[in-house]
């Protein structure tokens, strides 16, 4: 059995950590953050990565504290419908639901299955030196870990990426998003169903049930650049006048949401990598293949590189060479949905009025078996 370090606690990292763990393997998970506490809205866990969590034997740690998404409809901003894509066939024949569950709660179910003291907080990462045998890994307060094996699940800005790849960096996509949960029992929406809003001059709208009378809801906007102080500075109130032409539910959806409920990001993903594989250090997870949030995928992907990065050392004792398999099996699958997500965005926030319109009309004439094809592709392989 071998010896890890896992960089990051989220939850990649976290579910990396089971699958070693399950293995026999040992493991420590250093976390820069002085305490456990995700930051964010909401997810979906496509049946993908529910199959997934499946085999890590985590599925129903997980499924209690979200809700079954068993539609995606896209509609426009008067609340015609675009696209309609009824998921119950998959899922049901798969066996693993699509699951829309708050990020915090699916970390804190996640952290709270792992032995006490394996996660080291307050832990900055600072570099690494590899040696014959194994890694070196070096922090900021001094600290200094020796493992076989170093695992990059450090997110988007990852430390280990920049060391790995120092030219690599966040890509803008040219819009931004606030997104929050909120109490919407009240609203009496469709059971299990997610809609995402396509509307005029670049605005977007969706949300999602993530369980006990909770949705998520995110919103984007166009801007030239990142880190818009304009955007910056909005509250519900601007949001509420942004997207007062939306169909219901929208605006009640805004109105049950506080200033400080309120999360906002500008949209990166990271341009796909040629390796994710280099030794006896890997990268994972959003170190390796950030997207956009455009095919709900981001914390999916996640969930599987744990799951196939387990079934690769299953297959072999030599880590580096497992890594290498790793690599060779979802470089392909990540490329494709980096890319999709990205052009999907571009689409979706399209600003020139005709362009949306022709847009709208394409989308109205797509037969069904375009969505069952994708939806085919998108669950079914791990």
């Amino acid at each position: 059995m071998a010896d890890f370090l896992i960089i990051g606690a989220g939850i990649g990292g976290l579910t990396t950590a089971h699958a070693l763990l399950q293995q026999g393997h040992q493991v420590r998970v250093f976390e820069a953050a002085p305490e456990l506490r995700e930051v964010g809205a909401g997810v979906v866990l496509g049946a993908n990565a529910m199959r997934a969590l499946h085999q890590l034997h985590l599925q129903e740690a997980v499924l209690a504290h979200g809700s079954a998404v068993t539609r995606l409809d896209l509609r426009d901003q008067q609340g015609h419908l675009l696209q309609a894509a009824d998921t119950s066939a998959f899922t049901t024949r798969l066996g693993f639901p699509n699951l829309g569950v708050h990020r915090a709660a699916l970390h804190q179910a996640l952290a709270r299955g792992l032995p006490s003291g394996l996660i080291k907080l307050g832990c900055a990462f600072e570099r690494f030196e590899e040696e014959a045998t194994g890694v070196v890994a070096y922090f900021a307060d001094g600290h200094v870990a020796r493992a076989d094996a170093l695992i990059g699940a450090d997110g988007l800005r990852s430390r280990v990426r920049r060391q790995l790849l120092p030219q690599t960096e966040p890509r803008y996509a040219g819009y931004t998003c606030w997104r929050a949960v909120v109490e919407a029992s009240r609203l009496r929406l469709p059971v299990g169903e997610s809609c995402e809003t396509w509307g005029e001059r670049g605005r977007r709208f969706g949300y999602v049930p993530v369980g006990g009378g909770r949705v998520y809801w995110f919103a984007c906007l166009n801007s030239p650049h990142p880190q818009n102080p304009r955007l910056r500075a909005f509250r519900v109130a601007d949001l509420e006048r942004e997207f007062a032409g939306f169909h219901a539910p929208v605006s009640e959806l805004l109105a049950l949401t506080r200033d400080d409920q309120l999360l906002w990001n500008d949209i990166l993903d990271l341009q796909p990598l040629r390796h994710f594989a280099y030794g006896h250090v890997l990268l994972l997870g959003d170190a390796a293949h950030a997207t956009t949030p455009n095919m709900g995928q981001g914390a999916g992907m996640a969930v599987e590189d744990a799951a196939v990065l387990a079934q690769c050392l299953t297959a072999t004792t030599d880590v580096p060479a497992a890594f290498r398999h790793f690599e060779q099996r979802r470089l392909l699958r990540t490329r494709r949905i980096v890319t999709t997500s990205w052009h999907l965005g571009r689409v979706g926030q399209l600003e020139t009025p005709w362009l949306a319109t022709l847009r709208n009309s394409v989308m109205r004439l797509l037969p069904p078996a375009v969505s069952r094809s994708q939806m085919a592709w998108l669950y079914q392989e791990l």
